[in-house]
């Protein structure tokens, strides 16, 4: 059954046949997966090993026959056969040349529709087209200085973690669609949407690690540790050295570090001895950053690369509140930009609301930076309506995510929570 309905759907027939819906489709491909390895060419194999198959609380072996509960679609009586896959004991086994390819295939048009917009943001048309033939060291060069740019020039935002598909973490894919869209992503998922564009056109490149003060050696053991047992508690010191991601490229005989994923980080494009004062061993150079109130310095590190690899996986598929962490706990609010950092507020009564401001006015005020702090869900405040002006796409998403932040938020922390919107001025 499983072979037939999720490995192997006949897509066109149930679109055709209305029997399921474009997004449906989506979801389902995107459940395949992470349901199923794939080999170098992208085609589908085997459940991955560790895989179980659930009907509530009762385990189903190989042959089994599921129970059939009945369903409804409008006014149609429908057979329903309600499956989880417990992929809690899956493996760190996912083949991400075989998993690139089946994204790119499967948009293929769009990613170079991207690819060719941002190239034609400085060159014409004509100059474009020799420079998507990649045939020198400049066009190879051109194209990747383009597609980072445009890159770290879209939003850094969690609001589409509650908006549209609710994607709580997107693959490189999914970012770039969403930047496409008019979004964009936090550091992890824009450095994902870097890497799927340039991999699918042949370039090399490996992850970075960053963090605030993280100038020692990386602890290569005991992240891997840490991407075992998921036991996080009272491993900030170690979980600080990979808060951020960025690429190098070893491209026609140059390393180039890129960082392509804003939030307040410079465009980073780094070629000759800059990158070795950026990754000496010894003596690194650090980046100043001040993402939200308070101003870090962040070393980059290079690191082997199953550790980036699992830790990207490790958000995708192991991590349920994974978006409630970016936003709360790691503390990169729903929008972050040069000029602005807003994020919600979550409380319950109104003393917890008055704590909250306080709290936030506190912090605001040592950092000499002017903020609004809304009781309620808008951006009714003087700051609220210069932020809107200026971003308008995103005031509008930020506002459509009320519903989806406090149902998710009310699913981890219990129920009865209410959202008011804070607004920093971060050029006060």
């Amino acid at each position: 059954m499983l072979e037939r309905y999720l490995k192997s759907p006949p897509f066109e027939e149930l679109l055709e046949g209305q029997r399921i819906t474009p997004e449906s489709a989506r979801s389902l491909s995107a459940i395949q997966d992470l349901a199923y390895v794939s080999d170098d060419d992208g085609q589908l194999h085997d459940l991955f090993a560790g895989t179980i198959v659930k009907q509530g609380n009762r385990t189903l072996a190989a042959g089994t026959v599921p129970e059939v509960g009945v369903g409804h679609t409008s006014e149609i009586e429908v057979a329903v056969i309600d499956l989880t896959l417990d992929r809690w004991n899956v493996g760190y086994d996912r083949n991400l040349i075989g998993f690139k390819k089946r994204r790119w295939a499967k948009d293929e048009p769009a990613f170079w529709g991207f690819i060719r917009s941002a190239i034609e943001r400085d060159h014409s048309p004509l100059d474009t087209d020799s420079i998507l033939e990649l045939d020198s060291a400049k066009d190879r060069l051109t194209l990747l200085r383009s597609i980072s740019k445009r890159i770290w020039e879209a939003d850094f935002e969690s609001y589409s973690r509650f908006t549209g598909q609710k994607l709580i973490f997107k693959s490189g894919d999914e970012t770039v669609l969403n930047i496409i869209a008019g979004g964009g992503g936090i550091c992890s998922e824009k450095v994902q949407a870097l890497k799927f564009l340039t991999d699918s056109l042949g370039y090399e490149s490996e992850y970075l690690l960053a963090g605030p003060n993280a100038k020692n050696p990386i602890p290569e053991e005991k992240l891997r540790e840490l991407l075992t047992t998921f036991e996080f508690n009272f491993s900030k010191r170690y979980m600080r050295y990979w808060e951020h991601l960025a690429l190098l490229y070893h491209l026609d005989g140059s390393d180039i570090v890129v960082d392509a994923t804003n939030g307040n980080i410079p465009f980073i494009f780094l070629t000759g001895p800059d990158v070795d004062k950026m990754l000496n061993t010894r003596e690194k150079t650090p980046v100043s950053v001040r993402m939200s109130l308070n101003e870090e310095s962040f070393y980059y590190h290079r690191v082997s690369q199953d550790i980036p690899e699992n830790l990207l996986f490790a958000l995708e598929g192991w991590i349920p509140e994974v978006d409630l962490i970016q936003v709360f706990e790691n503390e990169l609010g729903l929008f972050i930009s040069e000029g602005f950092f807003i994020a919600p507020i979550v409380y319950k009564n109104r003393q917890e609301f008055l704590d909250l401001q306080m709290k936030y006015a506190n912090a605001c005020g040592q950092a000499r930076l002017d903020c609004a702090i809304q009781e309620e869900w808008n951006l009714d405040s003087k700051m609220g309506q210069l932020f809107a002006k200026e971003h308008p796409f995103a005031s509008q998403q930020i506002l459509a995510c009320e519903e989806h932040l406090l149902f998710r938020y009310n699913e981890s922390e219990g129920q009865d929570h209410k959202a008011g919107v804070l607004v920093v001025n971060l050029k006060s």
